[in-house]
């Protein structure tokens, strides 16, 4: 694009104050040169009001009145995943393209439906897993043969218990940790291996107090029988990490889902009597998934694809709860 040619911008609202948006997504959204942020939402207008004069950009009480303003294009979602459906549905129906937070929806009937509409409408529905658009994933797939034939991939995210007030532990607002931490191991697992995934087992314990699921496991494979082996929850210190491990060695990244912007990823290879760590280059997974999702808003480009990976990502996720041995703690 020459240089005095305007680059089109995309005009974004904020649908809700999360704390993520808050300290992850409206500052990006801030200083990218490719959207806009106009105006963010929230049912306390003290709330949205401050954020507004944080962010210099528009107040409004209630979600509705956001998705009512013909200058706004698209929303980012960051509500409960229990409000998902209804309000990403909501902001289709209103000709906006989303950005919403992981999952997509609580069911994998709820994630079809809004797949389909965001089809028929011609709009852009993107999941937010930013770790998907991290530099280091790319050079891991380039060590990837070093490892020899791949036999086994694993995962685990954990994170120490939420603040009792959180929606994590409210089954009405879609909380647990599988939809909550569980689902990073599984989009990372479809990121490396290829094929579909069948889910040959799953362990979910289940907090009796609140009836959501604080902690799990899960295994599956490919046709050819490589499997993944998963771990996820909100019992636990602090971990978020994957590992290929092949017929000649073993690939380690120790900080895969949440490297701050400045931090630069060291990634392990060990192999028969060596160990080589490589330093990577830090990378802004934050802005670079908001440069994705601008570019299938502003251009259509790779939409047929991203409804493809929320279908399955969407799938992947009853599969697992449907064969999960549900244990009681």
């Amino acid at each position: 694009m020459p240089e005095d040619t305007p680059r089109p911008v995309l005009r974004m609202g904020v649908l809700g104050c999360a704390d993520i948006a808050v300290r992850r997504i409206l500052p990006a959204l801030v200083e990218h040169r490719s959207v806009r942020l106009v105006a963010v939402a929230s049912r306390d207008r003290a709330r949205s009001e401050r954020l507004a004069a944080r962010f210099g950009c528009a107040a409004v009480t209630g979600y509705r009145a956001l998705l009512d303003r013909d200058d706004i294009d698209a929303v980012y979602v960051p509500l409960p995943p229990g409000m998902h459906h209804e309000w990403v549905a909501e902001a289709l129906t209103a000709g906006k393209h989303v950005l919403v937070e992981k999952p997509l929806s609580t069911a994998y009937a709820q994630s079809a439906e809004l797949v389909a509409m965001a089809e028929r409408l011609g709009l852009a529905l993107t999941e937010n897993f930013m770790f998907l658009h991290h530099s280091q994933h790319a050079a891991v797939r380039d060590m990837a043969g070093e490892v020899g034939e791949l036999r086994v991939f694993s995962s685990s995210f954990g994170v120490p218990p939420p603040r009792s007030a959180s929606f994590r532990h409210d089954p009405l607002l879609g909380g647990g940790a599988l939809l909550d931490v569980g689902v990073y191991p599984l989009r990372a697992a479809q990121l490396h291996l290829s094929g579909e995934l069948d889910v040959l087992g799953a362990c979910l314990r289940v907090d009796e107090s609140t009836g959501v699921d604080v902690a799990g496991s899960a295994l599956l494979s490919t046709a050819s029988g490589v499997t993944a082996q998963l771990d996820f929850g909100f019992q636990h210190s602090y971990r978020s990490a994957y590992a290929l491990w092949g017929s000649r060695g073993r690939i380690s990244v120790p900080r895969a889902f949440t490297p701050p912007r400045e931090h630069r990823p060291v990634v392990r290879l060990e192999q028969q009597d060596r160990i080589t760590e490589v330093t990577l280059s830090a990378d802004h997974q934050v802005g670079n998934a908001l440069d994705a999702f601008a570019t299938a808003a502003l251009t259509r480009t790779g939409r047929t694809a991203l409804g493809e990976s929320l279908l399955r990502q969407a799938l992947l996720v009853e599969q697992v709860r449907k064969a999960a041995r549900v244990v009681t703690v």
